[in-house]
């Protein structure tokens, strides 16, 4: 499945496959999906960013339409040091440089690894709807951890979680994705988006990769955050930061305070939403993020 108005290809990166859609022309702008989606989940937004942009939509690793690989031990295959490094190979395949990338969910994750490991190639930074991970854990309470309930169960060792997803893959999808809305209800999904969805929870291949993501983000993806942490390295990139009423960040506390620990300058937002703001609240992404990408760069290359 595609996006209207967009084709979609596919290139080889460190020896998978990382399919993409494309579409636009202006500076390049990334955008990475989150968990349980891929790509489409960009459908609503998309079109309209093209018409300012050269807008790029990967499937990560393990999702959509890109390569599974077996997991590792130490879950370093789901890192997102390793999804960022896919990113990375991505942009050395189509000869750019320097991007700016918008990021929800586990995409943001990606996104702010991506600035931190490799600076020089962002010059914008869009995050919706996550704070780091090592912040998340370091906030949970019986309150966040009911909510988020996902980050512990996706996390438990293979195979319990495929094993009980596989069961019913579909019904979990469609249990998740509403649940995590603002209306409880499946209504924001757009219907080819929605079947993407559900159709890569059909393969066992992808579920396992959903849940290395998850146990990575337990382990080597909450020491990554805790050492650039200890270390003071900061994200230099301009960053803005866009999150739900009543989505996970909010219930975090004051969630813009920690992305001011982590990056300078900082600006931030929030909306009347779900968790997934781009299909639920798409005027509230483009009235972000467009002005946010089209400001001056201040590095010479406007």
């Amino acid at each position: 499945m595609t996006i209207p108005g967009f084709t979609r290809s596919r290139a080889q990166v460190d020896g998978i496959g990382i399919s993409f859609q494309r579409a636009g022309s202006g500076r390049p702008l990334i955008l990475l999906h989150g968990y349980p989606q891929n790509g489409m989940c960009w459908s609503r937004v998309a079109p309209q960013l093209a018409q300012l942009f050269d807008v790029i939509i990967p499937d990560l690793r393990g999702y959509g339409q890109s390569d599974a690989p077996a997991d590792d031990p130490e879950h370093i295959t789901y890192s997102k040091r390793q999804m960022a490094n896919d990113i990375i190979g991505l942009l050395d395949a189509l000869a750019l440089d320097r991007v700016m990338v918008l990021g929800h969910d586990r995409g943001a994750r990606v996104s702010y690894r991506m600035a931190l490991d490799h600076p020089g190639r962002v010059s914008r930074l869009g995050i919706i709807e996550v704070i780091t991970t090592a912040d998340l854990w370091s906030a949970w309470t019986a309150e966040l951890a009911m909510a988020a309930y996902h980050w512990t169960f996706l996390a438990q060792p293979y195979p319990l979680p495929e094993r009980m997803i596989g069961a019913d893959p579909a019904g979990y999808i469609d249990w998740t994705l509403a649940s995590w809305t603002r209306a409880k209800s499946l209504d924001a999904f757009p219907p080819d988006a929605l079947e993407s969805y559900r159709s890569q929870a059909r393969e066992p291949a992808r579920i396992h990769a959903m849940c290395a993501d998850y146990r990575a983000g337990a382990g080597i993806d909450r020491r990554l955050d805790e050492t650039d942490r200890s270390l003071g390295r900061k994200i230099t990139a301009p960053l803005h930061f866009l999150w739900s009423d009543a989505g996970f960040p909010a219930q975090s506390g004051s969630p813009a305070k920690y992305w001011n620990s982590w990056a300078t300058p900082v600006t931030e937002a929030s909306c009347q939403s779900g968790h997934f703001i781009m299909e639920e609240n798409p005027r509230a992404v483009t009235g972000n993020f467009i002005p946010f990408f089209k400001a001056p760069l201040g590095d010479g290359n406007e």
